[in-house]
């Protein structure tokens, strides 16, 4: 479950289009994160998705007309519109964006934005020159105007057997937005987050490198719950196959040395680093211009220690979070990085358990307390308990320097 999410009352609308079905798991996702999600539809809609597959979902009724249903205090789209922390409209088709954009309302949909004092959020979806048409363009401009963020649309394959801008983007990058809009105001909204993740690769020669078995799992979960509390958030990633989070600025890197770079640039105007990438520790000394052909049985590799990233860093003021991947002796470890690199918070795990996984066991090190150990928890837990101690840390400072 997303924090973020849990008991907010999303409404998602939904027009004729035949990205309808990727709603369907959209409306999915945003239930299981833990939000309250009513859907609207137009008439047209319903020809590409039944109005019963989303109430299967959603346990919830769903309103396809206009008069919709009026039962004691429930005033069908007055209701939803005005008691809504935010809304979606997905796919947004070009005569949707165009009655948003003029305040027309003559349809469930465009009927509940118009009752909605919440957030709008519009995945427009249509043929390509539908699109790129000057009116479609204007609108899409007003919209923004208004304050509507407007996600997507991208170059892809389309109904119309084209390929070409107008695809809707995918549940995920939609789920993102949601997560990020509503956590416009939360409690980090103002700090400048860098979070790092994902492995790095060191070249032996064009085609080999050395690497490590870390997803980024870990890392690209702080930097959503980051985004989720508000904070501006850049996330420094090593190669991995997860996509970028919504809502956060990306930075791919490949090698040790390149993250370093990165982070140097990143950190000059923030507030707070976590380093959770698993860094190599090591690199070959000398990178062979050619492929290494295998003429002898056997090769002999010399190494060298990368840079110390999150020892290298001493901006004053920065808090730093760092990540202590550990197989024996794990608090011993813990509490020995946490003081030679002059680390605020320490993230402790077994490297066994953890790398790869969707769930990790963590112990939290502080200088001055007692160190607390987590349950195995969902990676996405995990993100949020360790921004609860950050926050914690960030308070304690901000109080130090008030007197």
């Amino acid at each position: 479950m997303a924090r973020v999410l849990a008991n907010k009352r999303v409404v998602v609308g939904v027009t004729g289009g035949i990205a309808a079905y990727k709603t369907v798991e959209l409306v999915r996702r945003l239930i299981q994160g833990g939000a309250i999600v009513d859907v609207v539809m137009t008439e047209a809609a319903t020809a590409f998705v039944g109005s019963l597959t989303f109430q299967a979902i959603t346990r919830r009724p769903v309103q396809v007309t206009t008069v919709g249903v009026w039962e004691g205090e429930q005033a069908g789209h007055v209701t939803l519109g005005a008691a809504a922390d935010v809304m979606i409209i997905a796919p947004a088709t070009a005569d949707a964006l165009a009655k948003l954009a003029h305040g027309l309302a003559d349809d469930a949909v465009t009927l509940t934005a118009l009752a909605c004092p919440a957030p709008l959020i519009v995945a427009p979806a249509m043929d390509q020159y539908m699109y790129l048409h000057p009116a479609t363009q204007e609108n899409l401009e007003r919209l923004r105007r208004r304050g509507v963020t407007v996600i997507g649309p991208h170059r892809g394959p389309l109904a119309s057997g084209m390929v070409g801008e107008g695809r809707m983007a995918e549940p995920e990058e939609l789920f993102g937005a949601v997560r990020a809009v509503l956590g416009r105001a939360g409690p980090l909204a103002g700090c400048r987050v860098v979070v790092t993740a994902g492995p790095t690769r060191e070249a032996i020669d064009p085609v080999r490198f050395l690497s490590n078995h870390s997803s980024g799992k870990m890392g690209y979960a702080l930097a959503e719950v980051a985004r989720d509390r508000g904070a501006g958030t850049t996330l420094i990633s090593g190669p991995t196959c997860l996509p970028a989070p919504f809502g956060v600025r990306f930075v791919a890197v490949e090698s040790a040395a390149e993250m370093a770079a990165a982070v140097e640039e990143a950190i000059s105007d923030a507030d707070v680093l976590v380093m959770c990438a698993a860094v190599a520790d090591f690199r070959p000394r000398q990178v062979s211009a050619e492929k290494i052909k295998k003429r002898t049985a056997s090769l002999l590799l010399e190494l060298e220690p990368t840079p110390d990233i999150l020892a290298s860093v001493a901006r004053p003021g920065l808090l730093k979070v760092g990540f202590a991947a550990e197989t024996e002796r794990l608090l011993e470890h813990g509490h020995e990085k946490l003081v030679q690199k002059g680390i605020d918070l320490l993230v402790i795990n077994d490297a066994r358990r953890t790398m790869g996984a969707e769930t990790a066991r963590v112990t939290l090190l502080r200088r001055g307390r007692e160190p607390e150990g987590l349950p195995d928890l969902p990676k996405e837990e995990v993100a949020e308990r360790i921004w609860d101690a950050i926050q914690e840390l960030l308070a304690e400072r901000e109080r130090v320097a008030q007197g």
